[in-house]
């Protein structure tokens, strides 16, 4: 029996919670539980489309983090340095701005795909 679902309801887990490149795409599962995204349209390559970026936006909220992390770093190991010191603060406040544009983009992507779909 094969019935058409949607693939995210068969996409597996993810270690950092990354979407599939056929996340928004319609998908067929057969009998043993095996997921075939279906690709009917041009639409659905926009959906594509749609997923890859999503996943580089979160894959750039991820480096996001890590520079804020880098940037507490360079603050508690600058020893009251006044250089030093708005470096890090800066690594920081450009870290958070990026990360506020990552998620703020994806989910208007998300939106976006979840409303074409």
């Amino acid at each position: 029996m094969t019935f058409t679902t949607f693939a995210a309801s068969c996409s597996g887990g993810n270690l950092f919670g990354f979407p599939t490149w056929y996340h928004y795409l319609s998908s067929t599962t057969d009998s043993s539980g095996n997921c075939t995204p279906v690709i009917s349209g041009l639409s659905d390559i926009w959906l594509i489309v749609a997923a890859v970026i999503e996943i580089l936006l979160r894959v750039a909220a991820l480096a996001a983090v890590i520079f804020i992390i880098w940037g507490g770093v360079q603050y508690t190991t600058s020893q009251g340095s006044p250089d030093q010191t708005s470096r890090a603060r800066s690594t920081i406040t450009n870290a958070l701005v990026g990360l506020l544009l990552a998620i703020s983009a994806a989910a208007i992507i998300s939106f976006i795909a979840g409303s074409i779909h």
